[in-house]
C-alpha cells in the first residue's frame, strides 16, 4: 500500500494522527484498542474521517494502519509487568466494575480484535497468551484487595 504514497506523506499523516488524536489517549492500551476501532472488521480497512478530510482515505488508512502496527509491537513485546500495569490501568478507565470486564474477556476474548491483520503469527500468539496471563494475575491482585 505504501507505493501509492511518498514516505514524506505518510509520515505526515502519522503525525497528524499522533499529535491531534493519539496523543489525547494516555494509555498504551487505550491507544491500541482505539486504533483497532478504526478498522472495519469485515474488510480490514482503517477509516478516520478528520484524517481522510486532511489527507485523502487512501492516505489515512495507511497512516492508521501503520500506526496500529507499531502500538501493537510496542505493546507485545513489552515486559509482561508492563503489560499487566497497562491492562490494570485500562480496565480501571472503562466504567465498568474490573472484575465484570475481567470475566467478560476471559469468556469473549475481545482482546483479540486489537491485533493488526498483518501481524507476524507469533507476535500475536505471544500478545494473546501474554494478555491472558495479565488478566490472571489483575483478577488475582484485585481479589487479594478486596
Amino acid at each position: 500500500m505504501l507505493g501509492r504514497f511518498s514516505p514524506m506523506d505518510v509520515e505526515a499523516a502519522r503525525e497528524d494522527l499522533k499529535n491531534r488524536t493519539l496523543a489525547k489517549i494516555s494509555l498504551e492500551f487505550a491507544r491500541l484498542i482505539y486504533l483497532a476501532s478504526t478498522r472495519d472488521y469485515n474488510t480490514g480497512r482503517y477509516y478516520h474521517d478528520g484524517l481522510a478530510f486532511r489527507f485523502s482515505e487512501a492516505l489515512a488508512a495507511q497512516a492508521l494502519s501503520d500506526a496500529h502496527k507499531e502500538a501493537f509491537e510496542d505493546l507485545a513485546l513489552s515486559p509482561l509487568e508492563h503489560l499487566v500495569d497497562e491492562l490494570h490501568s485500562y480496565l480501571r478507565s472503562v466504567g465498568a466494575q474490573s472484575s465484570e470486564v475481567i470475566q467478560v474477556w476471559e469468556k469473549l476474548e475481545p482482546y483479540r480484535v486489537a491485533v493488526p491483520c498483518e501481524s507476524d503469527p507469533l507476535t500475536k500468539r505471544y500478545f494473546l497468551g501474554n494478555v491472558k496471563i495479565a488478566l490472571a494475575i489483575v483478577e488475582s491482585r484485585e481479589r487479594a484487595t478486596r
